[in-house]
């Protein structure tokens, strides 16, 4: 460096600091960007003789030239994941930190050595495949789709050659895999049980055991969800054998659910049931700050609407599906197949009560519920 400094009119703050300056301070520099530097110093001859400052500029700029190109090869080397969901942010966070804690189980972590991009349908079922299709244009590595059936769907449909990796109901039944164990093609992922007319059946039963005096149940329901023609059959059948009368609400967008408010309530209902759908998580507060304003006792699908002021909650552990789903999409970005990894199925089910809302709304709680319940919140 003392050659450097030697040579007539060359600063240190000349153009090899203005290089240098375009990096991270923190980055450290490659044995091929130390080769360019010692090779740029064996020009300089060792007897002093000065070199003209046009020359050495020349040889100099030409080979720092690489440094950037070289820093930019590496941020596109890293891989990307396109995360796309039916659902909104505003109700995701908790489960996507549960992806994000899977993810880094294989050793990913976003913005360090991987890139997750996000898109949000927000509950609007016609988005999905506009926004699978814009995640293929993009080239991600492995395509995450979450938030029901119809995001899985979708990204299927845009891609036979990108991984996908889910979140959903009944993957076999919607044509997504080949069966679970093996599930073929490009697609694998978390089996998640919560919309299924077993699931609407043992909601409905544990609101029926909540409100023992109530003759007429309300129930929402999005007749644009794909497992709606199921649903619907499952609760009357419930309230047939149980004895109650159902009163059935649907609603696929915010002026439907407007007017679903009003028609339970014109209905006078005594309690409330949503059934599991996407767009319902995305206006989950809608939901509860309406069951509360009227004072009705109400059932979910996700343990999130009793941690946010529901009465009560029972279903699948959507934050273990997410972080399974995490793990796969590390394994994928590995050099795992899709096709070589088995669907998960979740098995761990959530039943919480909000002991604090029951007593608002002036109810005993039966303590064989109170026993059974996974988590009770005071």
């Amino acid at each position: 460096m003392s050659h450097l400094m030697s040579l007539p009119g060359v600063k240190r703050t000349s153009r090899f600091a203005l290089h240098m300056s375009a990096f991270d301070p923190k980055r450290t520099l490659g044995p091929f960007q130390y080769a360019g530097i010692k090779s740029v110093l064996r020009l300089v001859p060792a007897s002093g003789e000065a070199m003209r400052r046009r020359e050495f500029i020349k040889v100099l700029g030409g080979a720092t030239a690489a440094w950037p190109f070289s820093v930019r090869a590496q941020q596109s080397a890293m891989p990307v994941v396109g995360f796309m969901s039916a659902r909104s942010p505003d109700d995701t966070g908790q489960v996507l930190q549960a992806f994000l804690k899977g993810l880094g189980e294989v050793g990913f972590f976003d913005g360090q050595n991987v890139t997750v991009e996000y898109r949000w349908a927000r509950g609007d079922y016609s988005r999905l495949a506009v926004i699978a299709a814009e995640l293929v244009q993009r080239r991600v590595n492995v395509l995450v789709a979450t938030g029901g059936e119809a995001s899985a769907v979708a990204a299927k449909q845009a891609t036979s050659t990108i991984p996908v990796v889910f979140v959903m109901g009944d993957p076999v039944k919607a044509g997504v895999v080949e069966s679970l164990n093996r599930p073929g093609g490009n697609a694998t992922g978390s089996y998640v049980t919560t919309s299924t007319p077993e699931m609407e059946q043992k909601r409905f039963s544990l609101l029926h055991e909540l409100t023992p005096g109530v003759p007429l149940i309300g129930a929402l329901l999005n007749p644009n969800f794909p497992d709606a023609a199921r649903q619907l059959p499952a609760l009357e059948e419930a309230a047939r054998i149980i004895g109650r009368r159902l009163v059935v609400a649907k609603a696929s967008n915010d002026d439907e659910l407007n007017a679903a408010f009003v028609l339970l309530l014109q209905q006078r209902i005594g309690a409330l049931l949503v059934a599991a759908d996407p767009y319902f998580d995305t206006r989950r507060d809608r939901i509860i700050a309406f069951a509360a304003q009227n004072r009705l006792p109400a059932v979910y699908h996700f343990r999130e609407y009793a941690f946010a002021g529901g009465l009560a909650s029972y279903g699948p552990s959507i934050t273990d599906a997410y972080r399974q789903a995490g793990n796969y999409t590390g394994r994928v970005l590995k050099g795992e197949k899709p096709a070589d990894l088995p669907v998960v199925q979740t098995t761990k089910f959530d039943f919480v009560i909000n002991l604090k809302i029951a007593k608002a709304l002036a109810l005993a709680v039966p303590f064989g519920l109170l026993n059974a319940a996974d988590e009770v919140i005071e």
